[in-house]
């Protein structure tokens, strides 16, 4: 675990079909997969294609990385641990605005707890500050 700002981060340990994904946050870059037979693309990372009933492998496809926020909640007394000394924290869903159909989590670094703008853009980041053992996490920060 790594302590940031109060919040406890586990490590992730990706699944073999989700190891592209961290792999490319390690390089600042984001990236969703992609199914080729549907032109859908997918996150979080999953292991097949729930649209179609492909046998290919998915594919991945790297994302601008802007977004919007959608809706947020604010955690004041969380039951997970790790959230505990961060609290209050955010908790907002980023729409991606490459991709409508895709959402993503975060905690929204430098915004105050409550004061999220609902709708404002955000763009996602890989700070240095939030490497969590040798792993980037990709989070998201108000721009604008």
């Amino acid at each position: 675990m790594s302590m940031i700002d109060g919040l406890e981060r586990p490590v992730p340990v990706p699944f073999d079909w989700a190891k592209p994904f961290w792999d490319a946050a390690n390089e600042k870059k984001l990236v969703v997969q992609h199914c080729g037979p549907c032109d859908l693309n997918i996150y979080p990372p999953k292991e097949k294609c729930n649209e179609c009933d492909t046998t290919e492998p998915l594919g991945w496809k790297e994302v601008e990385g802007k977004g919007h926020i959608d809706v947020y909640l604010v955690i004041k007394d969380s039951r997970i641990k790790g959230f505990r000394g961060a609290q209050p924290i955010n908790f907002a869903i980023i729409t991606l605005d490459e991709d409508p159909g895709l959402n993503f989590l975060s905690n929204l670094p430098g915004t105050p707890a409550g004061e999220v703008p609902v709708g404002a853009a955000v763009e996602v980041i890989f700070d240095e500050s939030v490497e969590v053992g040798r792993q980037l996490v990709p989070e998201w920060r108000v721009i604008g």
